[in-house]
């Protein structure tokens, strides 16, 4: 089991699974399913060490919430790649050129080689199971990079994966930031990282001196629209449950809510009165999670601070306990120049902005960087239409929150700001493949008719047929030569 986090085993490790890739480049579908089987029994048989060490690395999360999303979702995740893998293995026949008919064309997934996952701290294990299942789904092997905050996470994630793969297949990584910096700066095949805007950058820019193609997901403020025509006893709990769990340390939580003016204070006591159904005591109550270090905590009342300090009020829905148990803060009388409306937030704060229209809310949300999740509370066709066109976001979930993230058949990725590319799902399968294209000469085809000396009947009949003839004067909109034009 390996122990020394350093710039020279990460080397010898990627040696080894780079010679490992070539002795096997395209493993069949009979040794991925084996590997992925194994992985399934053993996060089951591994769900309570899993959840005390997240719980321990956090100083207190719930343990239904460490294995429903961290545990769960990852095994589930490879009950539906078990059940669609040899159809996403299955080279895709594609059409050919009508000049070239009787030809064969088709594409063939290939196996990258080694991927590189980088994880974050707040979900440790689907962060790095998730994208692993994916890699070994597509045939890979894989590097896993762990944060530094969850280092109990790391521990139990590293004895599992040994248990079940060799080192030249999967190898799991702790350190701090310069072993993070070396991970990133490997010539892997592909890396997929989860984390913030600012990090995402670092490590692109880290990857871009290999070439190596990146997958990041990367989070933002992820707003919650609420329409006239939603339920207001549905919005509050959907909304009040999104910032609870795990205490809004999630990528996807609701990051502020946008709401029509008149049912501004409704919402506000209902989504207080939510919340402390939910949790009547979050200091006692093991179920609530709390801010996964002393800096986070800190980090939330200074933003608190700043947003009552520039003229906000905030409605606190319980006692904390002056440390890290920090319960939902509804934050009303919001301007943009607070921090809570720049940064992403990352905790138990729900900013609540009044808008006069839906077309006000979506403006407010065009104007910003492009977020990870897009919330619709509301039955209006129209609406939902306009937010599904035209409104940029990752995902989208309709009348609850993240919900979309739970689908296994569904991309989950960002966009802009907010991430590139997915690890999940038939999109991530491709993502992680090399799309190889295969074009097969039937062998009695005359491609020989297509060289040189140019200048053939042969070659003229094709630049005929194909091109047409050649227009002189300039061409319109609309795809046709202008007035004046002359054909030569």
């Amino acid at each position: 089991m390996r122990t020394n986090d350093t710039i020279e085993a990460l080397n010898a490790t990627l040696a080894k699974q780079r010679k490992a890739a070539l002795a096997v480049p395209y493993p069949e579908v009979g040794y991925r399913t084996r590997h992925l089987k194994a992985l399934r029994l053993a996060l089951q048989r591994y769900q309570d060490e899993l959840s005390r060490a997240m719980s321990d690395d956090f100083g207190r999360r719930s343990e239904f919430e460490c294995k429903m999303l961290d545990v769960l979702g990852p095994a589930v995740q490879i009950d539906h790649a078990l059940s669609h893998l040899k159809r996403w293995m299955k080279p895709q026949r594609r059409a050919v050129d009508w000049m070239f008919l009787t030809n064969r064309a088709k594409v063939v997934y290939q196996p990258k080689g080694v991927v590189g996952v980088i994880a974050a701290w707040n979900f440790p294990v689907i962060e790095s199971i998730g994208p692993l299942v994916t890699a070994l789904a597509a045939g890979n092997r894989v590097m896993i990079k762990m944060s530094e905050f969850s280092p109990r996470s790391t521990a139990v994630l590293r004895r599992m994966l040994a248990e079940i793969f060799p080192e030249d297949q999967v190898a799991v990584f702790g350190g701090g930031v310069e072993i993070g910096r070396a991970f990133a700066s490997l010539p892997l095949d592909h890396i997929v990282f989860t984390g913030s805007p600012e990090i995402g950058r670092h490590i692109m820019r880290a990857a871009s001196a290999n070439l190596t193609p990146v997958t990041l997901e990367l989070g933002g403020k992820s707003p919650a629209i609420v329409g006239r025509s939603a339920s207001m006893a549905v919005v509050a709990r959907s909304i009040a449950h999104g910032k609870a769990f795990n205490s809004g340390q999630a990528c996807v939580a609701p990051d502020y809510a946008l709401v029509p003016r008149e049912r501004f204070d409704e919402f506000v006591a209902a989504t207080a009165r939510a919340f402390e159904r939910m949790y009547a005591d979050p200091v006692s109550d093991p179920n609530y999670t709390s801010m996964a270090s002393d800096r986070h905590a800190d980090r939330t009342r200074e933003l608190l601070a700043d947003a009552v300090a520039k003229g906000a009020t905030v409605t606190s829905c319980g006692a904390g306990d002056g440390a890290r148990i920090i319960p939902l803060q509804i934050v009303t009388g919001v301007t943009p120049d607070m921090r809570i409306m720049q940064e992403e937030l990352f905790n138990p704060i729900l900013p609540v902005v009044a808008c006069d229209s839906m077309e006000q809310a979506v403006s407010f949300v065009a104007s910003r960087p492009r977020p990870l999740a897009l919330y619709y509370f509301g039955t209006e066709p129209a609406e939902l239409q306009r937010l599904t066109r035209d409104v940029h976001a990752g995902g989208m979930t309709v009348n609850d929150w993240a919900w979309h993230v739970f689908q296994c058949d569904l991309p989950f990725g960002g966009t802009g700001n907010s991430g590139i590319g997915s690890w999940r799902g038939p999109e991530g399968f491709r993502s992680l493949s090399h799309a190889k294209s295969v074009f097969t000469v039937h062998r009695f085809f005359p491609i020989h008719l297509f060289h040189p000396p140019y200048g053939s009947w042969v070659h003229r009949l094709t630049l005929k047929l194909f091109l047409g003839k050649r227009e002189s004067g300039s061409i319109s909109a609309e795809g046709t030569p202008t007035a004046g034009s002359a054909t030569t």
